[in-house]
């Protein structure tokens, strides 16, 4: 049984038309647009390398910007016909791409701070005051940038967020650099510029290099430690008994999308394979909120004979119920016995076919059976009642409860009676010692109804409901 994929959520609206990620992201495209002017413009004049490698990487930043913005127009649409996961790996190739860019704009920095300390470009660095002033203003400005990034991707997990955080953190410690070195250039140092220049460019390449390692991780569907320890134990504990078959966990833009197959009884009814289904989502989604989950259930390998037959039964279509499954040994043979209900309509030519096929589908099960008796029953349709009379049958409730007190020693907890064509039937609710085995309790409800009716003819049935505790009379 596999249960649908759950739709991505879908995205909250703020003015303008834009996600709260799309915001930050445009904020992050205007900050780093006036970054790029002032570091390349202070860059040009000093004749400062460092401040012009800040400048490639500010616009490195704006070119990342620009793609988390229209990756995050991308990420944010709801699952379609042709991409029925949602759209959230935009946002890691943007992550990835953004890292691309900076590797080899990194690499044209080295190249050039080797040329000056070297000696093959000769260029005076001009450490002005202003240029100081330039760096203070820089230096607020990545601050506020890496810390409204990185607020913006926690609170809403998105991927290139966090990347852009991480590359405004890198431009603060790059700025950083840049002051060290314009220092030491006033001191009288020219060369410092040149390995500030290689300071900024080994933060971006090691920066870069992380992001790529762990966005081509999520594009290749690396499977969350975390959140795959976290589904298992939610199944574990929701549905102790049955068999985790499979568990795969893979992540996008923060959203984890939980595969599961589970084992259950071969002879579970369908609507239980359901409910198990339901129960294992609910509790999947509590430990991972806002995952997507998918839960297939499949039978369990039979453990006895019963359970082998019960479920090579039920494989047959048609088959709506199985019951009374019996086996015995006869001259060193296995036989086994079963009642199989079928629609009421089936004519008995169709029947007996759908018979012949339980008997095929359990033989075949179990080789060791050696022959198969079915009994063919139709499914009773709902039956007409109507409720007694004041005074009709007090007599038979009356009787009831005497039996019931002399077999379990206390009053009826609940006991209702009806009229059907085939004559009085009567539920009782009887409350047993809490210690007493299954198999107590079932010859108890065994004699109060043989006894009920031995000695009321017109009792059709008496359907016993056994329950612990002590007993508190309650009738109609």
């Amino acid at each position: 049984m596999a249960r649908e994929p759950l739709s991505a959520p879908t995205p909250v609206p703020v003015a303008g038309g834009l996600s709260p990620q799309q915001r930050t992201a445009r904020l992050s495209i205007v900050a780093a647009v006036g970054l790029v002017a002032l570091k390349l413009v202070t860059g040009l004049l000093t004749g400062s390398l460092a401040f012009i490698a800040e400048a490639a990487h500010s616009g490195t930043d704006l070119i990342a910007a620009l793609l988390t913005f229209y990756a995050l127009r991308v990420a944010i649409r709801p699952a379609d016909r042709d991409h029925p996961y949602g759209h959230g790996k935009a946002e890691h190739l943007a992550a990835l791409g953004e890292a691309a860019f900076l590797v080899l704009v990194s690499g044209a920095i080295v190249y050039e701070s080797v040329l000056r300390l070297t000696g093959r470009n000769h260029h005076t660095v001009d450490a002005a005051w202003w240029a100081f002033a330039v760096l203070g203003v820089v230096l607020l400005v990545d601050v506020s940038r890496a810390t409204i990034s990185w607020r913006a991707s926690r609170e809403h997990h998105s991927p290139a967020l966090a990347a852009n955080a991480v590359h405004f953190a890198a431009d603060f410690a790059g700025s950083l650099a840049v002051l060290v070195g314009l220092i030491l250039v006033r001191a009288g140092y020219q060369r410092a510029d040149a390995i500030a220049a290689l300071v900024v460019a080994a933060l971006v390449i090691a920066a870069a290099v992380a992001l790529m390692r762990e966005n081509v991780q999520v594009l290749m569907d690396r499977a969350p430690i975390d959140a795959s320890e976290a589904a298992r134990e939610a199944i574990l504990e929701a549905e102790p008994r049955a068999e985790l078959r499979r568990l795969r966990v893979r992540e996008a833009a923060g959203r984890n999308f939980v595969d599961v197959v589970l084992a259950v009884a071969p002879d579970a009814a369908v609507q239980q394979g359901h409910a198990v289904a339901d129960s294992v989502e609910r509790a999947v989604r509590a430990a991972l909120p806002g995952s997507d989950v998918t839960v297939h259930i499949e039978p369990r390998s039979p453990t006895d004979l019963r359970e082998r037959a019960t479920g090579a039964a039920l494989t047959v279509r048609r088959v709506r119920e199985v019951h009374n499954v019996r086996t015995v040994v006869l001259d060193g043979r296995i036989e086994l016995s079963l009642h199989v209900k079928l629609p009421a309509e089936e004519t008995l030519a169709e029947a007996h076919r759908i018979s012949d096929d339980v008997e095929r589908a359990i033989l075949k099960a179990d080789p060791e059976i050696g022959r198969v008796h079915v009994h063919l029953e139709p499914l009773a349709a709902a039956l007409t009642a109507r409720p007694p009379t004041p005074g009709e049958d007090d007599e038979h409730r009356d009787a009831i409860a005497a039996i019931v007190r002399d077999l379990s020693g206390s009053d009826p907890v609940e006991l209702h009676v009806h009229r059907e064509p085939r004559g009085l039937v009567a539920f009782v609710t009887v409350a047993l010692p809490a210690g007493q085995t299954l198999a107590q309790a079932h010859e108890t409800a065994g004699l109060i109804e043989a006894r009920a009716r031995a000695t009321h003819p017109d009792i059709a049935e008496v359907v016993v409901h056994t329950e612990p505790g002590a007993a508190v009379v309650r009738s109609d």
